[in-house]
């Protein structure tokens, strides 16, 4: 009896289990930070909203003319963003890798989880210059330094977010790390905002970038909370290496 407990305490604290941030709750920080910065320009009542590029642009200038505050909140709280979705994606290509994956998957997701948190705060830094008087003034300066930060902020952000969720979903979806149709959503994801480059040369399709943006807010947390931390999770005759 005295030796099973022995063997059942050593057994017990053998099992390792992966040292860092819970990816749920940063991935939670991330999605927080970000649309608190869109509450700021995004008008719920019918009012002045932050333009999009369809829109004319004597409707784009004047919006930042008029309305500076806003976005230079909104550009605050969307560079803060960057910060924790960096730290999940280092966090979450480090977690892969401690339960066994020896794939490319992880340094895709480590690919576009660094050029996405990238964008969002280039994209931000723009729109926090645009919010400056002397700036606001130059209708020409506004448009052309609009344009570049929609392209950052939305395909610049929808394609790289893509290859961070492909990254995670099939890597798990062969090491069987998140439930199968955790993972399979997270491929539609990942074609869906890889498909949104498209919008570049249609403008129409530009709603793939909200149709990524926002469903990868959420698939993001899930993983985070369901993804293991330890390698006990393996099913029979899965070893490492083996991926």
């Amino acid at each position: 009896m005295t030796v099973l407990l022995k063997t059942k305490v050593m057994t017990t604290n053998s099992i390792q289990t992966h040292k860092g941030p819970h990816l749920g709750m940063v991935a939670i920080v991330f999605m927080v930070l970000f649309i608190t910065g869109l509450s700021f320009v995004i008008s719920f009542s019918g009012g002045s909203h932050f333009p999009g590029p369809w829109e004319p642009a004597a409707a784009i200038v004047d919006y930042f003319q008029h309305h500076a505050q806003d976005v230079l909140m909104c550009a605050f709280f969307q560079f803060c963003s960057a910060i924790p979705l960096g730290i999940f994606t280092a966090t979450v290509v480090s977690r892969i890798n401690f339960l066994g994956s020896r794939t490319a998957g992880q340094l895709i997701a480590l690919f576009g989880g660094f050029l996405t948190s990238v964008s969002i705060a280039v994209s931000a830094l723009i729109i926090w210059v645009m919010a400056f008087p002397g700036v606001a003034s130059d209708a020409a300066t506004i448009r052309m330094l609009y344009y570049i930060s929609f392209a950052i902020g939305g395909v610049g952000f929808s394609v790289p977010i893509g290859l961070l969720i492909a990254g995670i979903a099939v890597t798990s979806l062969f090491m069987r790390t998140l439930p199968r149709w955790l993972a399979v959503g997270g491929i539609v994801l990942a074609v869906i905002g890889e498909l949104s480059c498209l919008s570049l040369l249609f403008p129409k399709l530009v709603y793939l970038i909200p149709l990524t943006r926002f469903p990868g807010f959420i698939w993001l947390i899930m993983a985070g909370f369901k993804l293991p931390s330890s390698p006990e999770f393996r099913p029979a005759g899965h070893a490492p290496g083996n991926y």
